[in-house]
C-alpha cells in the first residue's frame, strides 16, 4: 500500500484587516462598499478608515467633518459592523505633541468625541510621515495616545510611530530617529495600545519571525502589521498596478503579530484580488503558491475569461510601468474596452493617465 503524505497543517491566522492609510484620491461610497463586502466575505475582521486626503483627519484634524461627511462615515461604520467587521478611524494630530498644551487637549477631546459619535470600535492615533526632529518625541507621542485612549469609547486603540520601520529612508526624509525611540515609546504607552509596524522596509519585500520578535522585544508587545501591499500611491508606485498575490509573508508569522492589516491600492476593485490571497497564505501554509492564489482570487472576482486575460497582462501592468508601455498601452486599451466590469474600467482609467500621483500631491495631503 502506498502511503500518502500528510496534508500540510493549516497555520494560525491573525486577525486580518484593512488600514485605508494611503495617499491619493479618496474612494467613493460605492468603491468602499465593494471593498467592505469583499473583504468581509474573505474573513477580514476590521476596517480602519484614515486616508491621507481626508484633511479633517490629518492636515486639518482640528476641523470637524461636515454633516454630509459625518453621515457618510456613519453609514460606513454601520456597513462594516453589519458585515461582521470592526470599524475604526485614524486621526493624525499634526502639531499636537509640541506643544501638548491646553488647546491641543481641548481639540483632541472634541475630535475624539466626534469620532466616537460616528460609531467606532477602534481608534488609531497616527504619527507616520511626520517630522521626527523634536525633543522627547516618544514621550510626547505616548502622552497624546494615552490621553486619547482615556477619552474614547472605542474598545481598542492603535498608534503608528513616526519611525514605523527599520527602513533608513525614514531617517533620510524625517530626520534621524532618536536613540531608543521604540523602547521608550513601548515603555510609556498603555500596555493595551496596539502598534502598527510595516517591517524592515516601508514597503517590505519579506516579513519574517526573527524581525518581528526583535521589534516586539523593543516595544514590549507584538506589533500589528501595516502591510504596504498592494498599495500603489505616490509619484513612483502609482505608475504601476499592484495585482500579484502576497509573497514574502510566511504563515508562521501569525504567532508573532497581534494582527495583519493591508494598505490598499488606489484601484478598489483590482486591489481586492491580492487582498483575497492573504487569507490563503495563512490557511494553506506550506501549500501556498502565489501564482495559483492569484488565479483563484481573480476568477472569484472577475470570472474565468477576464481572469485569464489579466494574468496574461500582469507583466505589462505591474512591471513595465505607465510611461514605458508605448504601443502596448493601446493594445491593452483595445483588450479591456469590451469588458463591462468595474475592474476593467479601473484599468482603462489608469491607462488614460488618471490616478497618477505627483510628489506635490503627497506633500500636501
Amino acid at each position: 500500500m502506498t502511503r500518502q503524505a500528510p496534508a500540510a497543517k493549516p497555520a494560525l491566522q491573525p486577525e486580518l484587516g484593512l488600514i485605508e492609510g494611503r495617499f491619493g484620491r479618496i474612494w467613493n461610497e460605492a468603491e468602499r462598499s465593494y471593498v467592505v463586502r469583499t473583504l468581509a466575505e474573505a474573513g477580514y475582521g476590521f476596517y480602519h478608515y484614515g486616508p491621507k486626503a481626508d484633511r479633517s483627519l490629518r492636515r486639518e484634524w482640528r476641523k470637524s467633518h461636515d454633516a454630509a461627511q459625518a453621515e457618510s462615515l456613519a453609514r460606513l461604520s454601520a456597513e462594516c459592523r453589519g458585515a461582521g467587521m470592526r470599524f475604526g478611524m485614524a486621526i493624525t494630530p499634526v502639531g499636537s505633541t509640541h506643544p501638548f498644551d491646553d488647546a491641543a487637549r481641548a481639540d483632541l477631546t472634541r475630535r475624539v468625541a466626534e469620532l466616537d459619535a460616528i460609531g467606532i470600535d477602534d481608534l488609531a492615533v497616527l504619527f507616520d510621515d511626520l517630522r521626527g526632529d523634536m525633543p522627547e518625541l516618544a514621550e510626547r507621542q505616548a502622552e497624546v495616545v494615552n490621553f486619547c485612549a482615556g477619552l474614547t469609547r472605542a474598545t481598542r486603540v492603535y498608534t503608528c510611530p513616526t519611525y514605523y520601520s527599520d527602513d533608513p529612508v525614514l531617517d533620510l526624509v524625517f530626520a534621524d530617529r532618536p536613540a531608543d525611540y521604540l523602547g521608550k515609546l513601548g515603555r510609556l504607552l498603555d500596555p493595551a495600545v496596539q502598534v502598527y509596524w510595516t517591517g524592515e522596509e516601508v514597503c517590505a519585500k519579506e516579513i519574517g519571525p526573527a524581525h518581528l520578535e526583535r521589534v516586539a522585544g523593543e516595544l514590549g508587545r507584538k506589533v500589528c502589521l501595516w502591510d504596504n501591499w498592494p498599495v500603489n500611491d505616490g509619484a513612483r508606485m502609482s505608475r504601476f498596478l499592484h495585482l500579484r498575490a502576497f509573497t514574502g509573508r510566511p504563515a508562521g508569522i501569525a504567532e508573532h503579530v497581534s494582527g495583519h492589516a493591508i494598505n490598499p491600492a488606489i484601484q478598489a476593485h483590482l486591489g481586492c484580488i491580492p487582498a483575497l490571497t492573504l487569507p490563503m497564505v495563512y490557511a494553506q501554509g506550506s501549500d501556498y503558491a502565489y501564482g495559483a492564489a492569484f488565479a483563484a482570487a481573480a476568477r472569484r472576482l472577475l470570472g474565468d475569461e477576464f481572469a485569464v486575460m489579466l494574468q496574461q497582462d500582469l507583466p505589462a501592468l505591474q512591471d513595465v510601468g505607465y510611461e514605458r508601455l508605448g504601443v502596448r498601452g493601446g493594445r491593452l486599451r483595445a483588450r479591456y474596452e469590451g469588458i463591462d466590469h468595474p475592474a476593467a474600467r479601473e484599468i482603462l482609467h489608469w491607462l488614460g493617465g488618471a490616478d497618477l500621483m505627483t510628489d506635490d500631491e503627497v506633500q500636501t495631503q
